[in-house]
Order: C-alpha cells, then sequence, then structure tokens
C-alpha cells in the first residue's frame, strides 16, 4: 500500500479478469481485506466502503484512495452490473468522509502500454 500526496492511503483493486458481479465481489473482498461478514451484495459493498472501521487501520486516521484498475472488461461483459457497481463508488464516496474512488486504467495490469513512435 502507499499513500498519496495528501497522506492518505492508496489502495488498488484490481478487476483484471473479472466478469461478472460474483467476481466483483471477491475481488472487493480480497483486495480491501473486508471481514468475514461481507454480504457480497450491492448494499453491503457500499456500507462497507462508507465505513472507515473496516478499512486498514492506517487508513481510517489518515483516508482511503481506492484505484480500481483493469475494470474493462467487466464492464463491456456487464454493463448494467458495471453502471450498478460505478454508483455504489459514487456513493460511498459521498457516505463516507476521507474515501476518494477513482478509475484506473481499464486494462489488464499486465497489458504493455502503447509506446510512442
Amino acid at each position: 500500500m502507499n499513500e498519496d500526496s495528501a497522506g492518505r492511503l492508496v489502495v488498488t483493486l484490481d478487476l483484471a479478469g473479472v466478469t461478472d458481479k460474483a467476481g466483483l465481489m471477491d475481488r472487493c473482498a480480497r483486495d480491501l481485506a473486508l471481514p468475514d461478514w461481507f454480504g457480497r451484495n450491492w448494499d453491503a459493498l457500499a456500507d462497507s466502503l462508507a465505513d472507515p472501521s473496516v478499512w486498514p487501520e492506517e487508513a481510517a486516521e489518515r483516508g482511503l484512495v481506492l484505484v480500481v484498475r483493469g475494470w474493462r472488461e467487466y464492464a463491456e461483459a456487464r454493463p448494467d452490473e458495471w453502471s450498478v457497481a460505478e454508483e455504489v463508488f459514487a456513493e460511498a464516496t459521498d457516505r463516507g468522509p476521507g474515501l476518494f474512488v477513482t478509475l484506473g486504467p481499464g486494462g489488464s495490469s499486465k497489458e504493455v502500454a502503447d509506446q510512442p513512435g
């Protein structure tokens, strides 16, 4: 985990290879280290994202930046679900002080970036 220039903890949610809601929820549970009682549904995700008590310990005091990367495959496979996911991220950001969710690169982290020339 890193921190941004404001001192907030930066956590990456890597969705590479995720193509459905179950995969998204599993990846959220893993990458965000959500508690065992995490319900793996949209409401539970929104509640968990907005609740600093389930964030990594240092993030509760400093704030949390969640960078969602590798999301394009899921967005293309399930556009309606991805739309809900985006709403959940936005709602959690609005509800939880100290949380900022941003979309990073849409492709896999294993892809080579375009090279100039």
